[in-house]
């Protein structure tokens, strides 16, 4: 198996207080991985990393890609290799698809590491959201998405879903569980998954076991009490 490890900027708990200054750039980021997630400086979009190139969604769902010089305050990107192959079939809905995964890992005795995943395929239905920026400090992720927040529906569309897997012990640095962001095959629609069904697909899993934080310099993260339980918010917004 190769070494490899997932770089994360900040952490989720820092976000959903309201951290989005920028820490890292994307072209820092993409030193790091070529395949990931995570959201821009005053969370102006949802990122999809793939194939060593950093996409925006905006409001609308529109893709584009960023300059070498855009901001990041949140993030997590690692290699994919795709050491773990399987293909899906009939995914009724997103629980469907993150309950395959987890099985799939759990088979390989990977509950407890992260992982990196990319599904490639046909989808009959990605129901997803994206927020244009606001530009406050202290103003929770809840808050921002409340106000900026936009949901798109693409039918009968073929594209990926790119994500990371984070295990339950580690709530609050992410996610625990399954985040996917889809990403259309022309490049042009994405955003972050509420909802999904997969016609027919391959996924690539890779299983990682080392990870590189990369946390706010300032003195204004320190501003930020990250001690609280967010648990209830953070599963609201995602």
């Amino acid at each position: 198996m190769r070494e490899n490890k997932m770089y994360q900027v900040s952490t989720l708990q820092a976000l959903a207080l309201g951290y989005s200054r920028a820490v890292v750039t994307a072209e820092d980021l993409l030193s790091k991985g070529d395949t990931g997630l995570g959201t821009f400086e005053g969370v102006d979009g949802e990122m999809i990393v793939m194939d060593g190139c950093c996409y925006r969604a905006d409001q609308d769902g529109r893709v584009s890609v960023v300059a070498p010089e855009t901001g990041i305050p949140f993030a997590a990107v690692a290699r994919l290799y795709g050491e773990q192959r399987f293909a899906l079939e009939g995914m009724c809905d997103i629980e469907s698809v993150r309950s395959e995964l987890t099985e799939r890992i759990e088979g390989r005795f990977g509950l407890n590491s992260m992982h990196v995943v990319r599904i490639d395929g046909e989808f009959e239905m990605v129901d997803a959201r994206s927020e244009s920026p606001y530009r406050s400090h202290h103003v929770t992720l809840k808050e921002i998405l409340g106000k900026n927040q936009k949901a798109f529906l693409f039918e009968n569309i073929r594209g990926s879903l790119v994500g990371v897997y984070f295990p339950d012990y580690m709530d609050g640095i992410n996610m625990p569980g399954w985040h996917l962001h889809f990403l259309s095959e022309d490049r042009t629609k994405g955003g972050h998954v509420f909802d999904v069904s997969v016609r027919t697909g391959t996924a690539r899993v890779d299983k990682i076991s080392r990870m590189e934080l990369e946390l706010p310099k300032e003195a204004a993260f320190d501003t930020y009490a990250l001690k609280q339980d967010l648990r209830d918010e953070i599963k609201s917004v995602e």
